[in-house]
């Protein structure tokens, strides 16, 4: 994956969003938002070994929207590739802050349930920030 620029960050709209998501509705209700935002999305991966595949492959993408927790695996293997290739990173997780290590908590982190409003939020911070 290589990092799409986003010149506005007003909107999300014509973003490049990479989504891993375990859970089959909430990556579709998640897909589904982003959508209808105007982003479009990569993916959804939904185990660890698809998304590493997804990240070795060559695609532009503006941000990443990471669930914490996927399956018997967490996603900061992941996390850490795309971290050095400059992808800003939004995690996403049932726990909260609590369920995401010290290091990484300098990215939005949300909790589940959120709404298109909150990752829209989410995804205008971080890009702003990066």
């Amino acid at each position: 994956m290589r990092r799409q620029s986003h010149k506005s960050t007003e909107t999300i709209s014509g973003l490049s969003v990479f989504v891993v998501e375990d859970e089959g509705v909430i990556a579709m209700q998640l897909e589904d938002s982003l959508i209808e935002a105007g982003c479009e999305v990569v993916g959804p991966a939904m185990r660890l070994k698809v998304a590493q595949r997804m990240v070795e492959a060559d695609t532009k993408v503006g941000v990443a929207v990471l669930d914490v927790n996927l399956g018997d695996a967490t996603v900061f293997p992941i996390a850490e590739s795309l971290q050095d290739m400059g992808i800003p990173i939004v995690f996403a997780t049932g726990y909260g802050r609590e369920g995401v290590p010290y290091e990484w908590t300098r990215y939005p982190i949300l909790q589940k349930p959120y709404t298109a409003r909150q990752i829209e939020e989410a995804i205008l911070t971080v890009i702003a920030t990066e």
